[in-house]
């Protein structure tokens, strides 16, 4: 998971995602109405595996802890989710970010990547493009794309104020926050 579906998710959550198996367990029980059997079968282990990890006992293999993860993040808070989403498409967003930016412009002017600490707001079409490609499956390099194309127009030409022509590249982010 890429840093920009890392913030989304964050902004999307009022409650922090449980993180000790039992726990997330105990949540995905919830969801399999109670019953072991089923949970086993969801995670493609046995009913007595699914037992143990609901007392504690053993942790699961590498691709079952990814599988648990996943149904976990998948069914947290699904309203609130839905919410969120809602306003940031309609509302916008807060961008926080630090990270490498790559320019390219009229003749004369420098394509050197330079680091920038940005805070912006962005509007919920940017906000629509992330959620739909995220949909699709997109990954971190779409991502980062339909941010820097935000950020260039938002930021970098102030709404189509200034700098035409200027084309902007998200190169690498130090970190990210997403305020919704």
């Amino acid at each position: 998971m890429g840093e920009i579906d890392e913030g989304l998710e964050r902004a999307e959550r009022t409650r922090p995602i449980p993180q000790s198996t039992a726990a997330r367990m105990r949540f995905l029980l919830k969801g399999a109405k109670g019953s072991t059997r089923k949970l086993a079968q969801d995670l493609g282990v046995s009913q007595r595996t699914v037992q143990r990890w609901l007392k504690g006992q053993g942790t699961p293999k590498p691709a079952a802890a990814k599988a648990i993860e996943t149904k976990v993040r998948a069914s947290w808070q699904p309203r609130v989710k839905q919410r969120v989403r809602r306003d940031a498409e309609k509302n916008g967003f807060v961008l926080h970010i630090q990270a490498a930016f790559g320019y390219s412009s009229a003749a004369g002017s420098t394509d050197d990547p330079r680091q920038r600490t940005i805070t912006q707001k962005m509007p919920g079409a940017v906000a629509q493009r992330l959620y739909a490609a995220r949909d699709a499956g997109a990954g971190q390099a779409e991502q980062e794309r339909i941010l820097a194309e935000g950020l260039r127009e938002e930021y970098f030409k102030d709404g189509g104020r200034r700098a035409r022509g200027l084309d902007v590249e998200l190169n690498d982010i130090a970190w990210m926050d997403v305020e919704l």
